[in-house]
C-alpha cells in the first residue's frame, strides 16, 4: 500500500462505484471509503467537490433514480445554491463515485477517470 491519500465518495449499491473502487485498490491503495449516504455532506464540502473535479454543482447532480425531477432540479433555470442545497437534503442527489487525491478530483463516470488522480496505475488485467 501507499502513503499516497485516496478518499471515495461511495455508494456500495452502485456498479460504477464499486468498480471505482476495485481499479483504486488493484493500483495498491487503501482509499478511504466515505459512504456519503450514511454521513451526508455540508454545503462547504459539495462547493469544493464542484470546483474540483471541474463539473459544478449541476454536473454532480444524478437525476437517475434521485427525485431530482420532482424538486424541479433539471429545470435550467435552477441556480447552483438550490441544487447544492438539494444535495446536503437529500445526499442521493449527488452523482458518484468522486475520488480526491493530491493530484486532483474527479466524478469517476466512466470509471478509468480515476486514472487521472491516481499516481501509479494498476495491473494490466485488473478491471
Amino acid at each position: 500500500m501507499t502513503d499516497f491519500p485516496v478518499t471515495i465518495f461511495h455508494n456500495p449499491k452502485c456498479g460504477t462505484s464499486r468498480n471505482t473502487l476495485a481499479i483504486i485498490e488493484a493500483a495498491g491503495y487503501a482509499p478511504t471509503v466515505v459512504e456519503y449516504l450514511k454521513t451526508g455532506w455540508t454545503l462547504e464540502q459539495l462547493k469544493d467537490l464542484a470546483a474540483r473535479t471541474g463539473v459544478g454543482a449541476r454536473g454532480l447532480l444524478r437525476v437517475k433514480g434521485t427525485p431530482a425531477e420532482e424538486l424541479g432540479l433539471t429545470d435550467p433555470a435552477i441556480a447552483d445554491d438550490a441544487i447544492l442545497a438539494a444535495m446536503v437534503e437529500h445526499p442521493i442527489l449527488v452523482e458518484r463515485p468522486i475520488v480526491v487525491t493530491p493530484k486532483g478530483a474527479v466524478l469517476a463516470r466512466p470509471k478509468e477517470r480515476v486514472l487521472d488522480v491516481l499516481d501509479r496505475q494498476p495491473p494490466a488485467d485488473a478491471s
